[in-house]
């Protein structure tokens, strides 16, 4: 499936946290983890919640990014 522009400017966005080797060693370890439940549903929850809990984060992050440029101007 092709992605639209909102997705590429999402990963462009995200670059800053999706290079990050510790972010994405925690967050690889957290899905390892989440392999070791047995309850399907269960395991798709959990890393659902996350992955909105990382989404917010990384929103709060860019706004502050975002109001911080302003302020340098």
């Amino acid at each position: 499936m092709p992605r639209d522009g909102n997705d590429e400017q999402k990963t462009k966005k995200n670059q800053w946290k999706n290079k990050d080797e510790i972010y994405l060693f925690h967050l690889q370890k957290f899905l390892d983890l989440t392999e070791n439940i047995k309850d399907e549903v269960l395991r798709k929850e959990i890393v659902a919640q996350m992955l909105k809990c990382d989404r917010r984060v990384t929103q709060l992050a860019e706004e502050m990014f975002n109001k911080l440029q302003k302020e340098e101007k």
